[in-house]
């Protein structure tokens, strides 16, 4: 796992928003992302727009509902009405869109809520965010899924061609399109990010990680498409978030910066290693049938994140791993007594 290094000197000032709207913020990524942001910025307040849908859960934000300079607002992304109203109380000078439905085989079984949600949301949040006066930067959150399959060694740039293979990855990478069209064609100051697999604490458990550890616990079947050697690379959340703000803050306008944790693993060694700290069996895993349209490769080249902005991961993959497990132990243990 690469160590971070010191961060190189920007020459340039780094922005700092003042009124900062983060969308889907009582998700996985985005409470990180909402907490990290009132750390890390002393003077900016933060409006949360979540829609509270499945995946949404207020508990995320438990530590900063009653923060001075936080403000959650229960809302969906694709209601102009309520996106337009939010603009004009606040005034916000930047948004960091991170709502979004992420999970793939939900969106093989129905697109629809994933049209519009990332697709129809982001739309209305870039004329907002055109209309309003004063606003200064929109960073899109994407993801690695955008670009499609590709075989090793190679890995994707910035400027590799998009090649979504799922319903979830085109309506990404849609909703890319959508945020460069706004730049090109209005002088929208905008900035994309593209992740690789995220992982962490607090993780809607339908994703891999938290799925396999929850099934370890109850010692029940643990499911793996196809062969399970499905590559991903893995980046810790708060690694993530701290990224993000680096692009809000010192990122050019219209560019993209892929964000990766520099830890590629294949689907069956993650689980293999999760069975190992659970002191499970690994005749627990239980081979499925492959997901429709399964990519079989993500990599990302983030090197000109590293290279302009200086940021690179800080959160080794098996101490993440061992604080998931940790976590989820002491979770079941405090059910159980």
């Amino acid at each position: 796992m690469m160590q971070q290094n010191p961060e190189k000197k920007h020459t340039g000032s780094a922005y700092t928003p003042k009124r900062l709207l983060i969308t889907g913020g009582a998700g996985f990524i985005g409470s990180w992302l909402v907490k990290l942001a009132l750390q890390r910025w002393p003077e900016a307040h933060i409006v949360t727009l979540d829609a509270l849908t499945y995946a949404g859960n207020l508990a995320n934000l438990e530590p900063v509902l009653n923060h001075p300079r936080h403000q959650f607002v229960k809302g969906d992304i694709a209601d102009a009405a309520c996106v337009k109203a939010l603009f004009e109380q606040y005034a916000f000078d930047a948004v960091i869109n991170s709502a979004a439905e992420t999970h793939v085989d939900r969106s093989i079984h129905d697109a629809s809520p994933f049209l519009k949600s990332n697709v129809l949301g982001t739309g209305v949040l870039l004329e907002a965010a055109r209309l309003a006066n004063g606003f200064d930067r929109f960073l899109q959150v994407s993801t690695d899924e955008v670009y499609g399959s590709i075989e090793a060694p190679a890995r994707f740039t910035e400027a590799s061609p998009l090649n979504p293979s799922s319903p979830y990855a085109a309506s990404k990478a849609s909703a890319d399109l959508l945020v460069q069209s706004y730049a090109h064609t209005y002088g929208l100051n905008t900035l994309i990010t593209r992740c690789t697999n995220n992982y962490g604490p607090n993780q809607y458990p339908e994703k891999l990680l938290p799925l396999m550890i929850q099934n370890a616990l109850q010692h029940q079947a643990l499911p793996v498409y196809g062969d399970g050697m499905n590559i991903r690379d893995w980046l810790h959340v708060r690694d993530h978030c701290r990224a993000l703000l680096t692009v809000l803050e010192r990122g050019t306008p219209g560019e993209v910066y892929n964000i990766g944790g520099c830890n590629e693993q294949t689907n069956l060694s993650v689980i293999k290693a999760v069975l190992k700290r659970l002191n499970r069996p690994e005749s627990l895993i239980t081979f499925v049938p492959d997901r429709l349209g399964h990519d079989r490769r993500y990599a990302i080249d983030a090197g000109k994140l590293s290279a302009q902005l200086g940021w690179q991961p800080e959160e080794a993959f098996e101490a993440g791993l061992d604080e998931l497990v940790q976590a989820a132990n002491t979770n079941a243990e405090a059910l159980v007594g």
